[in-house]
């Protein structure tokens, strides 16, 4: 995991890679438990029986699912000392380009594309993530992301 004393130094980080995260196991249980909070039981992610005989061999997680593990990303590849509170502010693109199987393990490279100073001395983030897949040449999602950090 890679320290910054502070957003000053981070900020100086523009145009280069911050890091990895740590590897994170996708499990049914978890592509069940995303289903049931968002409302998606398509076939594809949550009957194992019928998804094995489908186009990917296997249930798949959802693709929201593999966005909605950013934060999770983040918290294993950098911190920053200085103490602050975050915010998901958005995203600019975000593509799905390969199906995540079942039991198959996840990290993040964080890319810092631009900082910028906004109102009450916030720190708006931009960064190129590109979540990616062991064994797999292609990343599974690759998105733009925005974070706002207001400090404390």
């Amino acid at each position: 995991m890679r320290s910054f004393a502070n957003w000053d130094e981070l900020s100086a980080c523009v145009g280069q890679d911050i890091g990895w995260s740590d590897w994170l196991t996708i499990t049914q249980a978890q592509i069940d438990g995303f289903a049931q909070a968002t409302g998606d039981h398509q076939w594809i992610h949550v009957d194992p029986v019928r998804a094995s005989a489908g186009p990917f061999g296997a249930t798949v997680a959802h693709g929201f699912l593999t966005l909605s593990l950013l934060p999770h990303f983040f918290s294993t590849a950098y911190t920053v000392q200085a103490p602050s509170m975050g915010v998901n502010y958005g995203l600019n693109k975000v593509r799905f380009m390969v199906p995540v199987r079942v039991n198959s393990r996840l990290r993040a490279l964080l890319h810092l594309t631009a900082t910028e100073t906004i109102a009450g001395g916030a720190l708006q983030l931009n960064w190129r993530v590109n979540v990616c897949c062991e064994g797999q040449d292609k990343p599974v999602c690759v998105a733009d992301y925005l974070v706002r950090r207001y400090p404390l």
